[in-house]
């Protein structure tokens, strides 16, 4: 019987490291995508922050005629710019004031 109990025991001892090891690899890997979207998000900003201060035309002129343009509660001019990736949608907003200099963006879903 005590040769049982030791194959028991092993067996439980082996399921615990065994979901130990899965689980933390899995942690890893959440970690891995976590550090690769903050590192897209960051180069996305980089790449819009380019046009505060510059001109709306300047910025049509990069991006070309955008989907929608409308008045904000603020009464400045935003500027929508739709695409999608893999089936994904990605929307850019530029708000432009009253100089038709672009102050601020808002970038959702895109990478």
């Amino acid at each position: 019987m005590p040769q049982l109990s030791c194959k028991v025991n092993f067996m439980q001892n082996f399921k615990i490291i065994l979901i130990t090891f899965i689980i933390s690899i899995l942690l890893l890997g959440c970690q891995t995508v976590k550090e690769k979207t903050d590192s897209i998000v960051e180069k996305e900003n980089e790449k819009l922050s380019k046009f505060i201060g510059k001109s709306s035309s300047e910025l049509q002129m990069e991006l070309g005629n955008p989907d929608e343009d409308f008045k904000n509660e603020k009464g400045n001019l935003e500027l929508v710019y739709n695409t999608k990736k893999y089936l994904i949608p990605c929307e850019r907003r530029f708000e432009i004031n009253s100089d038709n200099i672009v102050i601020g963006f808002v970038s959702n879903g895109c990478f």
